[in-house]
Order: structure tokens, then C-alpha cells, then sequence
């Protein structure tokens, strides 16, 4: 498959738009941005009924935009017991849950008998024993990483052993912007990009599911993204033109909030709140990149707030997300957009932008 896309826009057209995007006439991106979706996925926006679990935020990195992470023993550090996991599992499934997201820092203590990876299988399989019917939606490639580090073994050893005992996806967070300059500066500690995408592609050909996601509007440049977006691009060819029996589902911009972020990359960055515009053309690219071979694609209204998720559902996106229930993450950042949705607000606001709605699982399956 080729690596070069020409729609409406060539590559070179398309970062020009991302460098001047300020002073040009974006309707016309916008339209063909909205068009391609309507083409590739149509009208119907969807979501899913979901909840959030962070369940520590211990962590032994110091990512320059997180907000999040604490030292063990460190006020407002936590680390949740398996009851209380599970407790929350049984409130989501109360209120018509399909899906579990299970995500937390890197806790070096999180072990059982010395081992990451038989403390990750206990949260696994108690989730699983008591709720089968949910799809358990964790685990991103830096915490593959992290337990195959901690336990000396391969990345396919960790994904596999989830994978048989009932993870049914990863996100594919970590991401941040896939170019190890920025990552030096902003995610030092974490793997780099060819290790995340290492991870992602394993977990297709093992079987697994992943999403993807673009952590932007920081110091990252547009060559910077539009280069995330052709890596991104080439997992999900190497998936198919593999044949592997998972591809990406979705993909998803994560605009940077730094209003409680460390003040190093906050002072850089010079602004608080995501810039929605600028979110919006991304978004637009976006689509026309990848909406051929990812045809799923989400704006964060955590990040954004609901009004500003709205817009980009005009902008190329298809699907609003998950209810959430609670979010630590972004919301220790300083988000404006809330912790949780519920059903009827989502509907609601879907019916408000004239789009048909309509509830899917994690794997858009329906």
C-alpha cells in the first residue's frame, strides 16, 4: 500500500496547511475532511458506555507533561486493592457498561511473588471471573514494556499472556508524538518510537486489537505530526497487508492541557488549555491521512470540553468516545471538559449537530 497519500491535498499542501493554518481558508479542508468521513464511515456518530479506571498513579517516570504521576508515599499518591477495582467494575456494569479502560503508572512495588506480570494477571483475571461479559480494554505499550523489563521477558510473552487470559485490547497511548527529539525533551524515560510501534504491531499479529493516539499542541512541530501520522499509517498497512488478525480500531488526538502540568513544558508551551483551532485542522488532516485505513476517529471532550468535541465531529470524526465515569489523568492536568458523560447528554448533544447516534462496543463490532 502506498505511503503517500494524494486526495484533494498532497503531503506538502497538507503541511502548509498545519504551518499557516492561522491565516488560511480552512472551510474547504473542513468540508473535505467532513466528506471523507461521511464517504468512509457515514453519518452515524457513535460511543460507547465505558468506565475509566487509573487504578495507581505511582509512577517511576517523570514525563514533563504529567500532571498525574506521585512518588509512593507522596500526598494524593494511590494505589486502588483488587475489591476496590472491582467495586468499581460492578457500578459501571449498574449503569449498562460494555467496557472496562484499566490504566496506571508504572508502579515498581505493583508485584506479586517478585513478579509485574502475575500482579497485572490477578487485576486481569479478577475482572474477568467476576464480569466476563466485559471487554477489558487495557494496558498500553509502555506498561508492556514496563512488566517485560521488570520480569525479563519479551514483549510477546506479556501480550500473549494477557491476550489468553482475557484482554480483549490495548490502547495505544504512550504514543505522545512518534520522534525521539520531542520524546527526549517531553517523555525522556519512555521507550522510544520504535519500540511503541514494535509493541503495537506484536499485539496485531498476536491477535490484539489496539487503538492509537497523537498527544499534540506542545512543542512538537507539523512536520513533527504529520511524520506521527504516516508512522501511524504504517502499522495499520503492515497489519493488513500482513493479514494480522488485529488492526488499529480507532485513532485519537489527545491536545495537551497544561495548566497543572510541570511548569518547565508549561512556561515552553505558553498556554493552558488546548488550542481548539489548531486541534480542529489536525483533526481534518487527520482524517484525510489516515481515514482510508483507519476510519475510525474521536476528539477527546475531556480535553476539549463537549462543544469543542461537537466541532470536531464536523471536522472528520465519527465517534464522540466513552461516558468514562471518572478520569484522574487528564483531569490532574487541569481539563475543563469533565470526568463523565452520560447517555442521554451524549445523545442529546449528537441530536444537536443534526447526526444520527447510536451505542457500539470497544471493537466497533456494532
Amino acid at each position: 500500500m502506498s505511503n503517500e497519500i494524494y486526495l484533494t491535498y498532497t503531503k506538502e499542501q497538507l503541511l502548509n496547511i498545519l504551518r499557516n493554518y492561522q491565516n488560511s481558508s480552512l472551510e474547504e479542508l473542513r468540508k473535505e475532511a467532513d466528506n471523507l468521513r461521511k464517504k468512509q464511515v457515514g453519518d452515524r456518530v457513535t460511543y460507547v458506555v465505558n468506565r475509566n479506571i487509573n487504578f495507581t498513579n505511582i509512577c517511576e517516570q517523570h514525563c514533563s507533561f504529567c500532571a498525574f504521576r506521585k512518588d509512593e508515599g507522596q500526598i494524593g499518591a494511590f494505589w486502588l486493592d483488587i475489591e476496590t477495582i472491582l467495586g468499581k467494575c460492578q457500578d459501571a456494569m449498574d449503569v449498562g457498561a460494555t467496557e472496562i479502560c484499566m490504566q496506571g503508572g508504572l508502579n515498581p512495588q505493583a508485584q506479586i511473588q517478585g513478579s509485574s506480570l502475575k500482579y497485572y494477571l490477578e487485576l486481569i483475571k479478577g475482572i474477568k471471573t467476576e464480569f466476563p461479559q466485559l471487554h477489558l480494554h487495557g494496558f498500553s505499550p509502555q506498561e508492556i514494556e514496563f512488566i517485560a523489563r521488570q520480569d525479563n521477558l519479551t514483549f510477546r510473552d506479556v501480550i500473549i499472556t494477557f491476550r489468553d487470559h482475557g484482554l480483549g485490547s490495548m490502547p495505544g497511548t504512550a504514543a505522545e508524538i512518534l520522534d525521539d527529539k520531542v520524546r527526549k525533551i517531553i517523555c525522556p524515560e519512555k521507550i522510544n518510537t520504535f519500540v511503541w510501534m514494535e509493541i503495537i504491531s506484536t499485539a496485531h499479529s498476536l491477535g490484539v486489537p489496539t487503538t492509537s493516539t497523537m498527544l499534540c499542541g506542545h512543542i512538537e512541530t507539523p512536520e513533527q505530526q504529520l511524520d506521527h501520522l504516516f508512522k501511524v499509517r504504517s502499522l495499520q498497512e503492515t497489519a493488513i497487508v500482513n493479514d494480522y488478525p488485529a488492526k488499529i480500531t480507532e485513532f485519537i488526538l489527545l491536545p495537551f492541557v497544561g495548566e497543572e502540568a510541570p511548569k518547565p513544558l508549561r512556561n515552553r508551551v505558553g498556554r493552558n488549555q488546548p488550542d481548539l483551532l489548531a486541534t480542529l485542522v489536525l483533526t481534518a488532516v487527520s482524517r484525510i491521512v489516515l481515514g482510508d485505513v483507519i476510519i475510525n476517529h474521536q476528539p477527546s471532550w475531556v480535553k476539549l470540553g463537549l462543544e469543542g468535541a461537537l466541532q470536531a465531529l464536523q471536522w472528520g470524526c465519527n465517534d464522540i468516545g466513552g461516558t468514562l465515569m471518572e478520569e484522574h489523568i487528564t483531569t490532574m492536568a487541569g481539563a475543563k471538559g469533565g470526568t463523565c458523560l452520560d447517555v442521554a447528554t451524549i445523545q442529546k448533544a449528537i441530536t444537536s449537530i443534526n447526526r444520527p447516534y447510536g451505542q457500539r462496543n470497544t471493537l466497533y463490532e456494532n
